[in-house]
């Protein structure tokens, strides 16, 4: 019998932080107005998702580095990897004073996956049995036992399974949700450390009020008075708030302050490595980059990039040149994949495996990388294309789309020229998480349309294996066919960078660059 998620919180640096001591001052943070109205199933977006995490509690939560801790959940049980029992913690409640239940999860994961709901979020169901894209099916493979326990039964084995449950499109909802869900998504009613100060706290383009749930029992209990999370329109204008002390947490450093932002802040500066990789993919139909021919220009361009310099001089040591697909933050990452060495500075090696190329079919035109120009990405893909045209002697240059909308309109649509950024923020702890949904044949992020029948194979097997020890393993040996292929070439691991004012203490930020608000404390 396998218990997945540690029930033992209070060996976590975060819980020991929690326990100090609670403030009664009310913690402004950072934030961007949320996409949709705040339902789990349909955010995935950083804006919308820090309130979720703060609001509602789920089966499991995540710690500082990344651990999961059981929340909700008493224990989550499986003899073969594939069929899971969930118990729940007894007496949960909503804000609303209505039971957390199993049924609560159940209902809200089948509104999720339901086809013509159309949630962003649905895919993280594809693995239940039921589950379809074509037509509306509910998941036949939950069941509810009881109040406090439902089974659960995948497609397949999926060891890592228990690792995804504290992602926010697995929480609870409560029966009055799906009267209006829009209307609920407004003013939602959660079961998490923090509920709105009241009906309408949500101030659209504002910011939105939450204070302390009372009714809250699990590890996250907040330390402070409430948190305002204001929206900003721009980074420069929250970072001089920070300054002023109008501002107490900020995640995400401006550019024009990445070279002054440590001396500035002192000790309440914070640049940490994060679960957040990035890189730029070569679509499999660009010409010249399919066969042998494009596997030579593929590990030819890997090789013309001096990483190191660009993150000192661009990023001023807020990205670390990668190692592999995934992150160092996340447990079974591994800096010596066979392969790997593609990864490293070699002007040499990069002309002679250009040249191999040449022999095979000639090259001509320009290569180019499209990014979004709203981004901030300009000085990196400028210096990225310098290093390819320097190297390679090729004509190469950035190509920049004036909006993010309009830029992965062109992604996901097919129609964009040349290769072009990407990057990918975890959403929960796992290698899988980092490999499968950009890399498997028809995966929903694989914008460059790769496919190996070998890879998909190694990551089918490594999710079914019965630890994950064993699955790490496989995972490892299919991105070795990643290094082989580059279906994308690996840039580097961006930090987290933010900072807090002189009015707070315990800041401290996750392994997914979310600052752990609820234990900030304000006097």
């Amino acid at each position: 019998m396998l218990t997945a998620c540690s029930d033992s919180p209070s060996d976590t640096e975060s819980s020991s932080s929690s326990s100090d001591g609670a403030s009664s001052g009310i913690v402004s943070a950072w934030g961007s107005e949320p996409q949709n109205p705040l339902i789990p199933t349909n955010t995935s977006e950083v804006g919308g998702g820090k309130i979720l995490d703060l609001i509602y509690a789920g089966l499991v939560y995540y710690d500082a580095d990344g651990a999961a801790h059981n929340e909700v959940a008493e224990s989550i049980e499986t003899e073969d990897a594939q069929n899971y029992t969930v118990t729940l913690k007894a007496d949960q409640t909503f804000t609303n004073g209505d039971p957390v239940t199993a049924q609560s999860f159940v209902d809200a994961w089948n509104y999720g996956a339901l086809l013509s709901n159309a949630q962003l979020g649905s895919y993280f169901f594809d693995d239940i049995e039921g589950f379809s894209y074509d037509v509306d099916s509910p998941l036949t493979g939950l069941v509810v036992v009881d109040d406090t326990t439902f089974t659960v039964k995948l497609l397949q084995p999926e060891s890592d399974w228990p690792l995804r449950l504290g992602y926010s499109a697995f929480y609870p909802l409560p029966a009055v949700a799906f009267e209006d869900i829009a209307a609920f998504g407004e003013n939602p009613i959660g079961n998490g450390s923090y509920k709105l100060a009241e009906e309408g706290s949500w101030e659209h383009n504002v910011g939105i009020s939450l204070i302390p749930n009372p009714d809250y029992t699990g590890d996250r209990v907040a330390q402070n008075g409430g948190v305002d999370i204001k929206f900003y329109e721009t980074l420069d204008g929250a970072y001089n708030d920070l300054l002023a002390d109008q501002l107490d947490v900020l995640d995400s450093i401006p550019d024009s302050a990445y070279s002054t932002f440590q001396d500035e802040l002192g000790d309440r500066a914070v640049n940490q490595p994060a679960a957040i990789f990035q890189s730029f993919t070569i679509p499999q139909g660009l010409a010249h980059f399919s066969g042998d021919e494009g596997k030579l220009r593929r590990q030819a361009i890997s090789k013309a990039i001096n990483r190191e310099e660009i993150t000192d001089a661009i990023f001023q040591g807020t990205r670390t040149p990668a190692s592999d697909f995934t992150s160092p933050v996340i447990d079974g990452w591994s800096d010596a994949i066979e392969g790997s060495e593609v990864l490293a500075f070699d002007e040499e090696g990069a002309q002679d495996l250009w040249a191999q190329a040449d022999a095979i079919s000639p090259w001509e035109g320009t290569f180019t990388i499209g990014y979004n120009s709203d981004g901030g990405h300009q000085a990196w893909v400028d210096a990225v294309t310098n290093s390819i045209k320097n190297t390679l002697g090729i004509e190469a240059q950035g190509n920049p789309i004036p909006t993010f909308a309009d830029f992965r309109t062109q992604v996901t649509g097919r129609t964009i020229a040349g290769a072009f950024r990407t990057g990918w923020q975890f959403d929960y702890p796992s290698l899988y998480n980092g490999l499968a949904p950009l890399y498997v044949t028809g995966a929903g992020s694989n914008d460059g349309d790769y496919s190996s029948p070998e890879f998909d194979a190694l990551l089918k097997e490594g999710a079914a294996a019965k630890s994950v020890e064993d699955a790490n393993a496989l995972f490892e040996q299919a991105e070795e066919i990643l290094f082989q292929d580059l279906p994308a070439i690996p840039l580097w691991y961006a930090n987290v960078t933010g900072g807090s004012s002189t009015l707070v203490d315990n800041v401290e930020f996750g392994w997914n660059s979310v600052p752990l608000l609820y234990q900030v404390t304000k006097d």
